[in-house]
């Protein structure tokens, strides 16, 4: 297992390094094949459950929303906004009731946008002000606090943090994923964004915070469905839900995170 998720970071990091520098339109083109991925396999999760949204409409979508962050002016997300739920709506209509259709339309709005919305947030950031740095810091930060955390959490980890949702976690991860975050986030936001030192450290806590509650929330999904990975898609590493579920949640708080600190 160690050895196919050595391998196979050793291809992904490349590319990921490759497109996050190049931005524009080839992160663009990146992210939304990520989106689509992702949020097939949240419909995957799913469809145990008695969900079967029309992905011809749900994974399009996804596209729709990485695109209106690099053409902000087409405004496709208040056309998303509008359009998903009326269209998958009416889309129940015509299965005439059929069952779990509530949970389909339901599935098949939430899906895109936590999903592919919290993606698009990958092109904003880099296309900001010190944005390939502070992409760099949300993926490497969540990274190394990932690392730390389970590093930390498998020699030491004694009291569970949600043994309901995962049962492997524990609040000793959690420290040990704190510890890697500030180790990393702290220096490099002093030194590269140029930031205060105590600006830095609450950004490490923020990154460990909300990385958690990515990790978690999809932990949810996966004990809801009864499966331990989104899917089998990248060996060693599962799938690509499994890869992004805490950056869901980091990399747009790190967004807004920019735009505070470049304002002050």
């Amino acid at each position: 297992m160690l050895s196919k998720r050595v391998l196979s970071a050793c291809v992904l990091l490349p590319l990921v390094a490759l497109v996050v520098w190049l931005g524009g339109y080839a992160l663009a083109v990146g992210i939304a094949l990520v989106a689509v991925l992702a949020s097939n396999e949240v419909l995957a999760l799913m469809q145990p459950l008695g969900a079967a949204p029309a992905r011809g409409v749900v994974l399009p979508t996804a596209v729709l929303l990485i695109a209106d962050a690099v053409w902000p002016q087409l405004a496709m997300l208040q056309w998303v906004v509008l359009g998903l739920p009326l269209v998958l709506l009416a889309i129940e209509v015509g299965s005439h009731n059929r069952t779990g259709s509530a949970l389909s339309w339901a599935v098949g709005v939430a899906a895109p946008l936590y999903v592919a919305y919290a993606l698009s947030f990958f092109v904003r950031l880099r296309a900001g002000e010190q944005g390939l740095w502070w992409l760099v810091l949300s993926l490497v930060g969540t990274w190394v606090s990932d690392s730390g955390a389970y590093f930390v959490g498998v020699r030491w980890g004694r009291r569970r943090l949600s043994e309901s949702i995962s049962p492997k976690k524990s609040w000793e991860g959690v420290w040990g994923g704190i510890l890697g975050a500030l180790v990393f986030v702290v220096p490099f936001a002093v030194l590269v964004l140029g930031v205060a030192w105590w600006v830095a450290v609450l950004l490490a806590l923020v990154l460990v915070t909300v990385a958690t509650i990515g990790d978690l929330g999809e932990s949810v999904l996966k004990r809801q469905a009864g499966v331990k990975d989104s899917s089998q898609l990248i060996p060693g590493h599962g799938g690509m839900l499994d890869r992004v579920d805490s950056l869901l949640f980091v990399v747009p708080v790190m967004y807004i995170a920019s735009l505070v600190i470049s304002g002050l």
